[in-house]
């Protein structure tokens, strides 16, 4: 069983990365791609922060007692059947689950048009995502 501490842990890890991440927003996407340290920290981090909001996602289904999902990008179904995000978040964070997966499993074919978008421009959404969460953890302690 999950209890709020465990949930308020999942949300510190994503501020954490989310924080450590806009740091390396200076960088140019030739800078992220070509420099070996720089590709990996952010790629790093960049799994890092997709796999915590995962992570909070199912800590807080089974918190809630909402159904179990089988697969990582369901978890965001039922957080919108349940009606705790709207459809574009439930959207983008599925997409997040499946850069996730890419830059778990496909190394060699990581597209860094597609890593430099995520690092500028979709990371924000996880920040969104821990708002949320947060205000209904806060409201039922």
């Amino acid at each position: 069983m999950t209890n709020t501490n465990v949930i308020k842990n999942k949300i510190i890890q994503v501020v954490k990365y989310f924080r450590i991440l806009k740091r390396y927003q200076k960088f140019s996407r030739k800078e992220i791609e070509t420099n070996e340290d720089i590709r990996g920290m952010v790629e790093r981090y960049l799994y890092l922060l997709c796999q915590s909001v995962i992570d909070l996602a199912d800590s807080f289904i089974a918190y809630k007692k909402f159904r179990q999902p089988v697969s990582s990008r369901e978890s965001f179904d039922i957080l919108f059947e349940e009606k705790i995000i709207a459809k574009q978040m439930k959207e983008e964070l599925k997409n997040l689950v499946g850069f996730r997966n890419i830059l778990a499993h496909e190394y060699t074919n990581v597209n860094y048009d597609i890593v430099f978008e995520v690092l500028q421009n979709k990371i924000d959404d996880t920040k969104k995502f821990i708002n949320k969460i947060n205000k209904y953890i806060t409201i039922w302690i």
